[in-house]
């Protein structure tokens, strides 16, 4: 019996958590893969264009930055959860759920950006590139004391990048929807 099955019969939640265990262990896979084109002496940007993204977003997701000041392995503390709540968000905005995109976001934000905000600048973004496709992998990192999501949105005639970025206490912070890099 395959695992989608298995899962299937023990109920969502447990297919959900099945699905889990298995992007865990793709994503251990993907990392084990980047260290040894690394080790073999390929440049982060032939990894990035193997990914399909840029070197410094292949770096920033698989690296080993070490500290040159003590020349020890660079730490990476992200907020927990940060990822699936950015693509959450940036899902409610593709669906025209305006609204529901700022449930998240904290005081300044929530006066700042206005659900017609949002809708406009989704608005400007399809008139440039086009009727949306998919979403590409994300790539979060931190920086300072936030976490930052950005995530490639790919549309009929260009790309764009979602990015969505969280404060300790997982409220967003910043919201942008800019252009991808070329």
């Amino acid at each position: 019996m395959a695992a989608d099955d298995a899962a299937g019969q023990a109920g969502p939640l447990a297919g959900l958590a099945a699905a889990r265990e298995q992007s865990a262990a793709a994503a251990a896979a993907l990392q084990a893969a980047v260290d040894r084109t690394r080790a073999a002496g390929h440049s982060w940007r032939e990894i990035g264009d193997v990914l399909q993204t840029t070197r410094q977003a292949a770096f920033q997701r698989f690296g080993r930055p070490i500290d040159p000041r003590t020349n020890k392995p660079m730490t990476r503390q992200t907020l927990p959860g940060a990822e699936d709540k950015a693509i959450e968000i940036l899902g409610c905005i593709i669906e025209g759920r305006w609204e529901d995109a700022r449930a998240d976001f904290g005081e300044k934000m929530l006066e700042a950006v206005s659900a017609d905000r949002i809708a406009l600048a989704w608005a400007q973004t399809v008139a440039h590139v086009g009727s949306y496709e998919r979403m590409g992998e994300p790539l979060v990192f931190q920086a300072n004391e936030a976490t930052v999501i950005e995530i490639p949105l790919f549309f009929e005639a260009g790309d764009s990048i979602g990015q969505v970025t969280f404060d300790r206490e997982s409220q967003v912070i910043g919201l942008f929807l800019r252009p991808a890099p070329s």
